[in-house]
């Protein structure tokens, strides 16, 4: 068994499955070309969310994204530009906007999230520091007809599935929320979902890890692999080498570009969302939730709340969009009329390039071509919603135990089957 295991990629993915590796004997080494403060796992909405059993590829997507598209503040952007991986991935995900594949998608998106969030509640039951776990539940609000008509389909689906989804009137909703006022033509409530404080579990999560013995190698970058006999047994890197058993690819957006240098081919791109966090909020929200002509997600984490949304496929680009951040704003009277939320400075914005598989689903699993090395990335807009599951069925894949759940519908190579 490989005692000696690199982790590329300090994200949630990487943090949970050194957690569980760490615990099951291995020496963990994690290394990162950030400095592990500002990537996908802070700024995000920190929602567990097993009500998310519909993958981005689905019927209507692609119509949706064309419309979106002619709008600078709109929730979706893909960057037009002559490249063949975005050709591909687009093709791909075309290809996956059917009802079958959704049919296919469901009960394998439905068992990972039920499995992560056991792990969470597991998590908030063993670790030493409180990073704001609550099971309350999420509320998908709408507006007009059309988007009723969608969400209601929706929660027969889900209901269909076995994740409950209750469906409410403005009063039901307003019972749920007292504090403020929502102004909404009804919303679906999902009693499973819960939520936390992102930047908190990572925090705490990394401090944990290296009180434990895990080494970190931050602001290096990864230059290549050494193989050996089917077999990855050197990193290299442009601060040298480092002998590993076992290799776990779990660096998110730019995981297509690493698998590269290992000769696989990982259809993937960057989807980059923005968010930014009101503090001391007097009349908060009680419950997470979505708005969802907007794709606005809202999330109440102590006395501040966070606006997150938006999902633009540029490349891996960090540039602020501040037409999207604004239209993010410009949503927020739309569904919480008395909340008065002023455009927040470029510097308080933060975003995230989360890692877009074009079928909706991650890649979970141990290649067929290097035995030693297992990949964890693709996760999308679920990364930290899966990422504790992720990272046990890494260790259970390492460990060469029976996974917890069948992970089949994950295999990292089925673009190359």
């Amino acid at each position: 068994m490989a005692k000696r295991i690199g982790i590329i990629g300090g994200g949630i993915i990487g943090l949970s499955s050194a957690y569980y590796l760490n615990r099951a004997g291995f020496s963990v080494t994690i290394i990162d070309q950030g400095d592990l403060k500002d990537g996908c796992s802070f700024g995000n909405a920190g929602m567990i969310v097993p009500s998310h059993i519909i993958p981005l590829a689905a019927p209507g997507m692609i119509s949706k994204g064309i419309r979106w598209m002619f709008n600078s503040s709109s929730p979706f952007y893909v960057k037009p530009r002559f490249n063949k991986d975005l050709l591909r991935w687009g093709y791909q995900f075309y290809k996956h906007s059917t009802k079958s594949h959704v049919e296919k998608a469901i009960p394998a998106l439905r068992e990972i999230s039920l499995f992560s969030k056991s792990m969470y509640q597991q998590l908030y039951r063993d670790l030493s520091f409180d990073f704001g776990y609550h099971e309350k539940g999420l509320l998908m609000l709408y507006r007009n007809a059309e988007t009723e008509k969608e969400e209601i389909e929706s929660a027969r689906v889900a209901n269909k599935a076995g994740v409950k989804a209750n469906i409410l009137s403005l009063s039901d909703i307003q019972k749920l929320e007292p504090d403020i006022r929502v102004k909404a033509r009804g919303g679906v409530y999902y009693p499973g979902d819960a939520h936390f404080t992102p930047e908190v579990l990572v925090s705490g999560l990394i401090a944990y890890l290296k009180d434990k013995g895990v080494v970190f190698q931050t602001g290096i970058t990864v230059t290549g692999f050494q193989p050996h006999a089917g077999i990855i047994n050197v990193i290299k890197t442009d601060h040298g080498d480092i002998d590993v058993d076992g290799l776990v690819v779990a660096t998110g957006s730019w995981s297509g570009t690493v698998m590269e240098g290992l000769g696989i081919s990982l259809p993937m791109q960057a989807g980059k969302g923005y968010s930014f966090t009101l503090q001391d909020v007097k009349m908060n929200t009680r419950i997470p939730s979505i708005f969802l002509e907007a794709r606005v997600a809202v999330t109440p984490m102590g006395t501040t709340l966070r606006f997150g949304g938006t999902m633009e496929i540029t490349g891996v680009d960090h540039t602020i969009n501040m037409k999207r951040v604004k239209g993010i704003v410009d949503s927020i009277p739309n569904y919480y009329p008395e909340m008065n939320v002023a455009m927040p400075a470029r510097e308080s914005v933060w975003h995230g390039l989360r890692p877009c598989s074009p079928d909706g689903l991650p890649y979970i699993g141990r290649s067929k071509k290097w035995e030693n090395v297992i990949i964890a990335t693709g996760h999308s807009m679920m990364g930290m919603s899966l990422g504790p599951g992720t990272g046990k069925l890494v260790s259970e894949i390492l460990l060469e135990q029976k996974s917890s759940i069948a992970i089949d519908a994950f295999d990292p190579e089925r673009y190359d089957n």
